[in-house]
């Protein structure tokens, strides 16, 4: 009885310190991906603001006072803003991608002429359409893909 008494403390003990240590490694990766690199800038500024974006069939507008999305869409202000703030970081390559792109159609400011742009949502790259490339943060991607109603897709 006494060995069975100490073998269930061992596992206890065990049990506490796997915990703690899959703890700390995660609050240490949420510190390290929350941070945004020294060479990431915003996409668009006061000077060039995002005022349309459709992105593949849906889209966002910002000329009133709100945005306006894509009925379809139901996180429009959160998706609206996290493309309006975006933040990214040139690079000096053409990365490998396996993921199928959507396609983005950006307008800026009071310019007519959309610009075509290929956002890859599971490496967080966007293509520009002068073939340049761009990496999202990990912390801000999540909400830059639109979160669609149900059997709207």
């Amino acid at each position: 009885m006494a060995r069975s008494q100490k073998s269930k403390k061992k596992w206890n003990n065990i049990i506490i310190i796997a915990s703690i240590l899959m703890v700390s490694v995660l609050t240490l990766l949420d510190d390290k991906t929350a941070k945004l690199p020294d060479d990431a800038v915003a996409m668009f500024d006061q000077s060039a603001p995002l005022s349309q974006l459709q992105f593949d069939d849906y889209w966002l507008d910002g000329a009133g006072f709100r945005w306006q999305c894509d009925e379809r869409v139901l996180n429009c202000q959160q998706w609206a803003e996290a493309w309006k703030n975006i933040m990214i970081s040139p690079q000096g390559y053409s990365p490998a991608v396996d993921s199928v792109p959507h396609q983005l159609q950006i307008q800026v400011g009071d310019i007519n002429e959309p610009q075509s742009w290929w956002f890859y949502a599971q490496e967080g790259l966007l293509k520009s359409p002068a073939g340049n490339w761009y990496l999202i943060p990990p912390s801000l991607r999540q909400a830059l893909t639109p979160i669609i109603k149900a059997g709207q897709e």
